[in-house]
């Protein structure tokens, strides 16, 4: 496998292996290859897409970063992330046969060059489109995009993209400066924007319950919801990576993305289609439409060490020795949105996110109002419509239905659709 230094695709051994057409070959760099996102997420989804033969088969993946690392180190990095079957363990190897590694500063021109010639050394009969993930904190992003189109943009008739993973910015001011920066070099087409979120299954699948079924259409409303609550939960803290959270918090790492992506789903109403900008041009008449947050409506808070508990459940936010000596960034907030339309007004949309938590959890739950005129002396709860984004990912439906036997006993139970129990496949 390949060092910092050395590229494979230099081997014309390994060249030989591979079958070309004349189009262009692919390469996919991802900047911070070395991180936490690049193991846990990038490489997994690259990785299912090789899996699933839905790339060319002319496709290369660079990582890049400032560690000294190989491609080894990242395969032991990322393996644990991915999902290999034992009969796809020959495939897998092949994946990482088409990755190489480059090692270098985020704001030397000169290492940029060395990229350059790692991509160069993929082209064979034509030159690479390149893409080039920024799995980056957005303190780097300026010098980043800077010296790609300085010396890595695509030539003779190849594309460039640039990927840009969120936070972006972390506030309006400096959003609005990254942005003035970003559409000063490259085209907008040539931008993605992304929240790695909107990948996930139940996020995506919230569109389809919506709009694909009669049932919820009407009862999607004020009249019928009487909240909306949505989570995210972690049962670890910073782990070693207290210096980078604490830039951010759990607010601008998790609320004002994961979370209100979820929420602008859930609330916004039917684009004329699913492209995306009908779905964008929907998602910000809700941003639009939700009333500036008070401070009674939000309750913050930082984790601590349980001096009875065991390995790092001992350990509080201010004990990692990566976080600053006493800081008070939030690692837990819970805030309360109005979203003031014919729609939703005056329905309580509750979002809570947090670290060092009880458990692994993320979801979306619509609890709707209590059923008028009881007759059964109190025993119904109300109904819950629940999607759960992770673990397990699972749909299902909290109703009331009557116990077996004489009498009319009431008992909540659910409708269940567990995404790992009806398809064999969840990506």
């Amino acid at each position: 496998m390949s060092t910092q230094m050395k590229n494979p695709f230099d081997s014309k051994e390994f060249l030989k292996k591979r079958t070309y057409s004349n189009d262009n070959s692919f390469a996919f760099v991802v900047f911070g290859a070395s991180g936490d996102l690049a193991k846990k997420k990038i490489y997994p989804t690259l990785w299912a897409l090789f899996r699933d033969d839905l790339l060319p088969s002319n496709t290369y993946f660079i990582g890049y970063a400032r560690s000294k690392l190989t491609v080894d180190a990242i395969r032991e990095k990322a393996e644990p992330h991915m999902k290999v079957a034992d009969s796809e363990r020959e495939k897998a190897a092949a994946f990482w046969e088409m990755n190489s590694y480059v090692a270098g500063s985020y704001d030397k021109a000169d290492d940029f060059v060395k990229l350059d010639e790692a991509i160069k050394a993929t082209e064979i009969s034509a030159p690479a489109n390149r893409l080039f993930y920024l799995a980056l904190p957005p303190s780097v992003f300026a010098d980043v995009t800077r010296l790609v189109k300085e010396k890595c943009m695509a030539h003779d008739g190849a594309w460039s993209r640039v990927i840009i993973e969120k936070p972006f910015g972390k506030d309006l001011e400096s959003s609005d400066k990254l942005s003035n920066h970003v559409s000063s070099l490259f085209t907008e087409d040539q931008i993605y924007r992304i929240d790695h979120y909107l990948g996930k299954e139940m996020v995506q699948n919230l569109m389809v319950l919506r709009f694909g079924n009669r049932i919820f259409g009407p009862l999607w409303n004020r009249d019928n919801v009487s909240a909306v609550v949505i989570s995210f939960k972690e049962p670890f803290g910073t782990q070693g990576r207290g210096g980078y959270f604490d830039e951010f918090g759990i607010i601008r790492d998790v609320m004002q993305n994961h979370l209100l992506q979820i929420l602008c789903l859930t609330a916004m109403e039917k684009p004329a289609t699913t492209n995306a900008e009908d779905i964008r041009d929907e998602k910000v008449k809700v941003l639009r439409s939700i009333s500036k947050i008070k401070m009674e409506d939000v309750v913050l808070g930082q984790y601590v060490g349980d001096p009875n508990g065991e390995g790092d459940a001992k350990l509080g936010y201010l004990d990692d020795p990566t976080v600053p000596k006493g800081s008070r960034t939030p690692t837990y907030a819970v805030a309360v949105l109005y979203v003031r339309n014919e729609r939703w007004d005056g329905v309580p949309f509750i979002i809570r996110c947090g670290k060092a938590l009880n458990e692994r959890k993320a979801e979306l739950r619509v609890q709707f109002r209590d059923v008028p005129g009881d007759i059964f002396n109190g025993a119904t709860q109300r109904n819950e419509l629940v999607l759960r984004v992770q673990p397990n990912e699972a749909v299902y439906m909290k109703m009331m239905t009557k116990k077996p036997g004489i009498g009319f006993e009431c008992e909540e139970t659910e409708l269940d659709l567990t995404y790992g129990s009806r398809y064999k496949v969840v990506v």
